[in-house]
C-alpha cells in the first residue's frame, strides 16, 4: 500500500504537522505533500524533510502541484503528472485538518484517505461539541462552562479552574487559574487564539491516560499510556519528545478502569470516527473515568503506542468507508417541465 501523507496546513499547530511528518516519515512507504500558509501544495522531496526545509522556505523549490479529481498533479512541459499513492493520510493538525477542510476536500475530488470524516471533524475540533457528544453517548466528563470574549462573567466554579480555548489543541493557551487574580491574565492568553474559551474544575492529582485506536473490520487498540507531566500536559510534554525512543509501557489499572476506558473508546470511534486512527484522552479520579479529549488526528498518528503500527495502518487502509452513490437521472426535472407543456 502506497501513501501519500498530507501535512502542514493554515493553524495554530502548523509546526506541529511539520514535526508530526518527520516522526513518521520512516514508518511509512508514502510521498509527502506540504500545505504551506498560502494553501499551496508542494510535493517534499522524503530525503529532505527536516525542520529547516520549513522554516527556510527552501521548500518552495520543490514541485508545486494541484488538487484535481482523483489525486494530486505536478505539471510537466507536455503534460500534467499524477503522484502516484493509494491512499492519503490527513496528518494535518489543527485548523484545515481536524476542522473538517481538508476532508471535505479529498471527499470532493474522490480521493480515498485516513482520517476522521467531515462529521467526526466539526464534533471533536469543538471542545463544546465534543462535550455535547459524549453526554449523548453516555461518557462521561468533566462539568464546563464556555465563556465567550464578547460575554466576560465570573467562572462557576471554585479554583482552581483550567482554561481552554475552544477551538485548538495541542494544550496550546491552555492555563491553570489558581485564584481570582490569576483570571483576567489567563483569559487574555486563551483569547489570543480563539474567541470562546472552556473552562473546568481543575482537579490536583488527577491521573491522566492516553488510548489510541481504529476499527478496521475489528477494533485495534493501542497500549494505554500514563504520560509523565507537571501540572498539566502543556505543549512541551506532548509535542517536544516526538522522537523519543524507548517502548512505552502499559499503564497499570484496574480491571474495571481498564474496561471502561476501552468501553468509552469504542463508543466516541463507531461510527463517528471511522476511517481514521484517533487517540482519546482520559482523566482518572477516584476510580471514575472521565474523556478529556478526543483527539481526531493524534501527533505523529500515536504511532509510539502501538506493538506493529504498520499492521494497523494497511488494516485501516483496507477499511475505509464508502461514500454512498447517489445516482443522478434528472427524472424530476423532466416531469416538471412535461407537466408545463
Amino acid at each position: 500500500m502506497k501513501y501519500a501523507v498530507i501535512f502542514g496546513g493554515v493553524s495554530f499547530e502548523h509546526e506541529i504537522s511539520i514535526v508530526s511528518a518527520i516522526a513518521i516519515k520512516d514508518l511509512v512507504d508514502a510521498k509527502f505533500i506540504f500545505i504551506d500558509s498560502a494553501r499551496d501544495f508542494y510535493l517534499i522531496d522524503k530525503t529532505k524533510l527536516k525542520s529547516k526545509l520549513f522554516s527556510s522556505g527552501a521548500y518552495k523549490k520543490m514541485p508545486r502541484l494541484e488538487l484535481k479529481k482523483g489525486g494530486f498533479y505536478q505539471k510537466g512541459l507536455l503534460k500534467e503528472k499524477r503522484v502516484e499513492f493509494d491512499i492519503a493520510i490527513n496528518l494535518v493538525h489543527g485548523g484545515d485538518g481536524e476542522d473538517g477542510k481538508l476532508a471535505s476536500l479529498l471527499e470532493f475530488f474522490a480521493i480515498p484517505y485516513i482520517g476522521p470524516r467531515i462529521e467526526g471533524s466539526v464534533i471533536s475540533f469543538n471542545k463544546l461539541f465534543t462535550k455535547l457528544y459524549l453526554s449523548h453517548i453516555g461518557v462521561e466528563s468533566l462539568p464546563f462552562q464556555v465563556m465567550r470574549k464578547d460575554a466576560i462573567e465570573p467562572p462557576k466554579f471554585d479554583y482552581p479552574i483550567i482554561i481552554k480555548p475552544v477551538h485548538l489543541g495541542s494544550s496550546i493557551g491552555v492555563s491553570v487559574v489558581r485564584d481570582e487574580s490569576e483570571l483576567s491574565y489567563a483569559l487574555d492568553v486563551a483569547f489570543e487564539f480563539d474567541d470562546a474559551v472552556l473552562i473546568e474544575p481543575f482537579i490536583e492529582g488527577i491521573k491522566e491516560y492516553n488510548l489510541a485506536g481504529c476499527k478496521a473490520g475489528q477494533f485495534y487498540l493501542s497500549k494505554i499510556e500514563e504520560p509523565q507531566k507537571g501540572a498539566i500536559l502543556d505543549f512541551e510534554k506532548k509535542y517536544l519528545d516526538f522522537g523519543r525512543t524507548g517502548e512505552v509501557q502499559d499503564a497499570e489499572l484496574l480491571a474495571p478502569v481498564r474496561e471502561t476506558m476501552i468501553d468509552y473508546f469504542k463508543r466516541i470511534y463507531d461510527p463517528l470516527f471511522l476511517g481514521a486512527i484517533i487517540r482519546v484522552d482520559f482523566f482518572v479520579h477516584e476510580g471514575k473515568v472521565y474523556v478529556n479529549e478526543i483527539n481526531s488526528i493524534p501527533g505523529s498518528l500515536a504511532n509510539y503506542l502501538f506493538e506493529d503500527f504498520r499492521t494497523v495502518l494497511d488494516a485501516l487502509a483496507h477499511n475505509l468507508p464508502k461514500e454512498r452513490s447517489i445516482h443522478i437521472d434528472y427524472r424530476y426535472i423532466n416531469s416538471i417541465q412535461s407537466a408545463k407543456k
